[in-house]
């Protein structure tokens, strides 16, 4: 049997994004997409395609999580599923027909990478007053408008994810907030986290028939999260979280204008 070559500087690296995630709950992809792409050197393509198994399998593990507590609607997850499975399917369809390795692709993932990582980070900095605003307004939308809306975040989201692998944490749950204000919080990013299982599981796959998954850099990586993520949720309930949240912000929007205007 042939193990893959475990890059221990990658595993540091996983280590160091997992207690990140653990600690603001942001997804990996915001974090561990752009590191390999700026520090590693790796392809935007094989930098996306890797983070999205390494994403389905961090999150599997955090649905479960999420599951056993009860903290899962599965309506709200089913009609973001109903619209960003098929925009998934599409984006990896017109990928494989424009050549996903090929220069001008990596540059257009980079650049959709860099846009999605500062509407991220927006949405870190404005979460509190969009939630505020949510509240006051809460009972004006329908449950018709709410599921044809959530099923129109669930077909960006499909894009987003399936070209740079960012779009799934934040921005999920910002835009949730605002559809459904009055589910508790933990509902809400349980449902999110839950729709991000099948939605990374289909992008990772398809990314990985268009050859664009690093196998060994998949594993160093997770060798490294795993761990790191259950410290971070270990240390989140004694951290300042709206400082953190801060610093994550700033540190998003540097990075993404950094690969737009690479």
């Amino acid at each position: 049997m042939v193990f893959p070559h475990i890059d221990w500087l990658y595993s540091v690296s996983g280590l160091c994004v997992g207690v990140l995630v653990g600690l603001t709950g942001v997804g990996g992809g915001s974090l561990m997409t752009p590191l390999l792409v700026l520090l590693f050197g790796v392809h935007p393509a094989t930098a996306v395609g890797t983070d999205l198994l390494y994403a389905a399998v961090t999150k599997t593990a955090g649905t479960f999580a999420h599951g056993i507590q009860g903290s899962v609607d599965w309506k709200v997850t089913g009609r973001l599923a109903a619209g960003s499975l098929p925009a998934t399917v599409a984006t990896l369809i017109a990928l494989h027909h424009y050549g996903v390795h090929q220069r001008g692709s990596g540059g257009v993932i980079q650049a959709v990478l860099g846009v999605a990582l500062l509407i991220t980070a927006v949405s870190l900095i404005f979460r509190p007053q969009l939630t505020k605003f949510a509240a006051r307004h809460a009972g004006e939308l329908s449950d018709s408008s709410a599921m044809w809306l959530t099923v129109l975040v669930g077909l960006i989201l499909g894009v987003l994810v399936s070209l740079t692998s960012v779009g799934a944490g934040a921005i999920g749950v910002t835009a949730l907030l605002l559809l459904y204000p009055k589910l508790p919080v933990a509902r809400i990013v349980g449902s999110d986290i839950a729709h991000a299982v099948p939605l990374t599981f289909v992008a990772g796959v398809g990314h990985w028939i268009l050859g664009s998954v690093d196998g060994a850099m998949l594993v160093s990586l997770l060798i490294g999260s795993i761990p790191g993520i259950a410290v971070g949720s270990y240390l989140s309930s004694r951290a300042p979280e709206g400082l953190l949240r801060k610093i994550l912000a700033a540190t998003l929007l540097l990075v993404g204008g950094r690969l737009v205007f690479a």
